[in-house]
């Protein structure tokens, strides 16, 4: 039994305190605004100067095509920083001192995993607004499909948070997790539809991206933002992202209990 506030009101106390701490800090903000900008501005226009390959979706530009990526891209990254900031707050006694306090040790990791969904949701607001404005970027699917391709890469972003707060849990150590991020999702965003179609990508890549769960991802936001064929990955990437973060809500927890 724990004593003291309800769950929701200690999730709400801890994510507004980490929601402080990241406002407060020019360097987060001003770092993890520039990164999916900078992602974006590099994709955009290095590889829309090149030729498209022959599978290419005829009447959609390099942009809009990789934009979806790009979103899915940042939801990954901001995902592994939930992992991070549960590691700064093993590291500067703030789990210590919950630990001493009627403090339900899911609380913590819940309101990590807010923290890092509002990242996110800022990121992707940013990246649509400049995309629109400085880059041209149209979506053909309407405002509506817009905004339920975002949903579907906040929801990413939340499963993978988990699955970083997981690791962060049991790795207790910055460097290692973001190791281990750069490790799996590298390889995987360039081993999908990520960057050009499946089709175009060499025949051992084809196999990798054809059971790659970021290719689900990818080609269901894009369907929804684009209005293209690819609407009938969303169920599976939902399926495969929830699976992840029931499994990383398990193991987070398991992890997090564990003396330090």
């Amino acid at each position: 039994m724990f004593g003291g506030s309800s769950l929701l009101t200690q999730i709400r106390v801890l994510t507004g305190r980490s929601l402080r701490a990241m406002v407060t800090d020019p360097g987060i903000v001003l770092f993890g605004l520039i990164q999916p900008v900078v992602i974006l501005f590099v994709l955009t226009q290095v590889f829309s100067k090149m030729g498209m390959p022959p599978h290419f979706p005829n009447g959609v530009s390099y942009l809009d095509y990789v934009l979806p990526a790009v979103l899915v891209d940042n939801a990954a990254q901001s995902a592994m920083q939930s992992g991070v900031g549960l590691v700064e707050d093993q590291k500067n006694g703030m789990v210590a001192r919950l630990r001493s306090l009627p403090v339900h040790p899911g609380a913590l990791l819940a309101a990590r995993s807010l923290v890092g969904l509002v990242r996110s949701a800022v990121q992707v607001l940013v990246i649509m607004v400049l995309a629109m404005t400085a880059l041209g970027y149209s979506p053909h699917g309407g405002v509506a499909e817009l905004a339920l391709s975002a949903g579907l890469t906040l929801f990413i972003s939340f499963s993978l948070g988990w699955a970083f707060i997981a690791a962060g849990a049991w790795l207790r150590r910055a460097e290692p997790l973001q190791n281990l991020a750069l490790i799996v999702i590298f390889p995987l965003m360039f081993a999908s539809s990520a960057y050009v179609p499946v089709e175009d990508l060499p025949a051992w890549l084809r196999v990798v991206a054809s059971v790659n769960p970021l290719t689900y991802a990818i080609d269901a936001t894009r369907a929804l933002a684009l209005d293209v064929p690819g609407l009938d990955h969303a169920f599976p990437a939902l399926a495969i992202c929830a699976v992840i973060a029931v499994v990383g809500m398990v193991a987070a927890l398991r992890g997090f209990r564990r003396p330090l």
